[in-house]
């Protein structure tokens, strides 16, 4: 699986730069285009999960005592899972489904449209998933059917906010808000001052010295991380892009390279400032962190919902309020409960990305010339 990923990232990264070679000022209108920090706040809050809240502060420890990722520090290595070059990934998806997709319509074919919703879905459970497994790590003294209560109640949550297309913004944006006063709050918390923090940022700038060590897998967990990515590449590809507002590719580029990298150094410089001191989280700590992956969730779940219901015409409109959310509400948690109680995981789920991407790809190849002479259009 390994030798595939890692051709499959290869890949990416090669036909990303040709985009940005051949088509680097074409511009791209999505169907609802909108302003810039909206659509970045959307793409931000949309294309992460929880895991970027409860992750980091069980990762560092790893980080620091294994061997394999002794050849920078854990904030690099952190960084380099999260931020920066792993963006390239949405950027080839955001494209297609911008400047590939209406012309060629092939995920109106009705495999690949099965294959794409059933990715979408699946996927949209792991992240519920995701929350219920770590949720024991923040909330020790919870038991287990509250564990399973508390993840019931926030994707019921996110199917309600997913009737209405109004609450894609106004989650984005309050995220996003949320998101920095959080950094904020634990950054005062750690008594990092502005030496501390720039302490921390540089030692981050130690993955653009490593940057190459990200491009192939270098551990199991680097892998699964990957095939993490590239499952959620196809769809976040495919909801953002209808928010883009009239920008150039290489723009687009650029700015998914900078604009996400930025809260996200930040957030993992302050947290890592939290570990090397060994500074105990408090209670009140616990709750906000959980609070602000809460809204994560619900956001993230919120787009993937509104995406394959979209795909599969299961809206409100046709299957009416009360269907709409018990259908997807008991759809996704009997998800959930299959990644829990069964091998299900998200590699196969990437592995089938990766497939899908190699069909379309080739589909494309053969239709290379007329492709050509539309996007010059």
């Amino acid at each position: 699986m390994e030798i595939v990923l890692a051709i499959a990232v290869v890949a990416v990264l090669a036909t990303s730069l040709i985009i940005v070679i051949r088509w680097g000022n074409l511009i791209l209108i999505g169907k609802m285009p909108t302003r810039f920090f909206s659509f970045f706040a959307i793409l931000f809050t949309s294309g992460l999960d929880v895991g970027l809240i409860i992750f980091p502060l069980t990762e560092f420890p790893i980080y620091a005592t294994e061997t394999v990722y002794s050849f920078t520090n854990p904030l690099a290595i952190e960084f380099g899972f999260w931020g920066f070059l792993i963006w390239v990934f949405y950027f080839f998806t955001t494209f297609y489904f911008c400047a590939i997709e209406p012309r060629l319509k092939l995920f109106e074919i009705k495999w690949i449209k099965l294959v794409n919703n059933s990715i979408v879905i699946t996927t949209c459970a792991f992240t519920g998933y995701l929350f219920l497994t770590y949720l024991p790590d923040y909330f020790e003294s919870l038991s287990v059917f509250l564990q399973f209560g508390l993840v019931a109640l926030v994707l019921l949550s996110a199917v309600l906010s997913s009737t209405d297309i109004r609450y894609v913004k106004i989650l984005s944006l309050s995220s996003t808000w949320l998101f920095f006063g959080l950094i904020l709050v634990i950054w005062i918390y750690g008594e990092l001052d502005l030496n501390g923090l720039s302490s921390n940022l540089l030692q981050l700038g130690e993955y653009f010295s490593n940057v190459h060590r990200f491009v192939l897998p270098f551990s199991d967990y680097h892998a699964f991380y990957l095939f993490w990515w590239f499952a959620w590449s196809i769809m976040i590809g495919q909801f953002v892009s209808r928010f883009v507002g009239g920008i150039k590719v290489w723009q687009l580029l650029l700015a998914l390279l900078i604009i996400p990298s930025i809260p996200i150094a930040l957030w993992f410089s302050v947290l890592f400032g939290i570990f090397e001191q060994g500074i105990q989280i408090t209670a009140v700590i616990n709750y906000l962190m959980i609070f602000v992956g809460v809204i994560f969730v619900i956001n993230s779940l919120d787009s993937l919902i509104r995406l394959y219901t979209e795909n599969l015409e299961l809206t409100v409109g046709r299957l009416g309020k009360f269907r709409y959310i018990s259908i997807h509400w008991i759809l996704l948690f009997s998800l959930i409960l299959l990644y829990r109680y069964t091998p299900l995981e998200i590699e196969w789920i990437g592995l089938v990305v990766i497939c899908l991407y190699a069909v379309i790809v080739r589909y494309i190849f053969i239709h290379q010339k007329k492709l050509l002479e539309t996007l010059s259009k």
